[in-house]
């Protein structure tokens, strides 16, 4: 092992998948000591002799996710004021948004990661994972520029900027249901949750009922989390229910 002068890890590890198999998911091609480099936690790095970490990657590019999500939030959506954007925005570029894009890129089989971390699920712990996908589009910025970065941030993060302009006014699942269950005088949603696992690798299940029903499903490694999903796939499933009502009801009328 040894630590080039331009702050990159050169190392050999057979047990993690090849770096270009990650750069292939992300379509871009990166200078694998740069590379390398943003998939490195400070945990690994101190256990090595202090080598550089990741952490100067994130910095910057969570300055360019952010610049590039600002941008088109404020293209795309001429009609909102500066409040609703900054919200819409704080939706999309979060730890929680961030942590589900890297586990879709299955960030966590790449990560160097200390012992401790390793043992104590850190290759799947949200901070850690949305850390180094800034650490990603930092790298990608470096070696390749704001074009390719830019349209990096574009294809990992459009759904969710979709998805988070059609949600309710405090953007986020559950206002949203809570919204919908509200105009159809569905009664208030409530969250029946369960939780699983030892207590620093812990998951959740949550679904919610509306009146004697329970609807949706939803997973995750916080409560908060699995609510959320929870709440995503109820809305769908109310949804459903909400528009049949609204189409019989329009029938009869007839």
């Amino acid at each position: 092992m040894t630590a080039p002068s331009d702050g990159a890890v050169t190392l050999l590890d057979p047990s993690r998948p090849p770096m270009a198999t990650l750069m292939a998911r992300i379509e871009v091609e990166v200078e694998p000591g740069l590379f390398q480099r943003a998939l490195t936690h400070r945990s690994f790095a101190y256990e090595n002799g202090g080598l550089p970490t990741n952490e100067r990657l994130e910095f910057l590019g969570d300055s360019v996710l952010g610049l590039v999500v600002t941008d088109t939030l404020y293209r795309t959506h001429p009609d909102l004021q500066e409040g609703q954007l900054a919200k819409l925005r704080a939706a999309v570029v979060n730890a929680k948004a961030l942590a589900g894009i890297g586990r879709g890129l299955r960030l966590g089989e790449h990560l160097l990661l200390g012992r401790g971390e390793e043992t104590t699920g850190g290759r799947d712990k949200s901070s850690i994972v949305a850390d180094t996908v800034e650490a990603v589009i930092g790298a990608v910025y470096l070696d390749r520029g704001l074009g390719v970065a830019t349209e990096l941030v574009h294809r990992l993060f459009d759904p969710l900027i979709a998805e988070s302009a059609g949600l309710g006014a405090g953007l986020d699942w559950k206002t949203s249901l809570q919204e919908l269950c509200a105009a159809a005088s569905f009664g208030v949603p409530e969250y029946v949750v369960e939780e699983s696992g030892p207590d620093h690798q812990k998951s959740f299940r949550a679904r919610v009922r509306v009146g004697q029903e329970l609807y949706g499903d939803g997973r995750g490694h916080s409560k908060k989390e699995a609510e959320q999903q929870a709440a995503a796939t109820a809305y769908a499933e109310l949804q459903v229910v909400t528009d049949l009502t609204g189409d019989a009801a329009a029938s009869a009328a007839h």
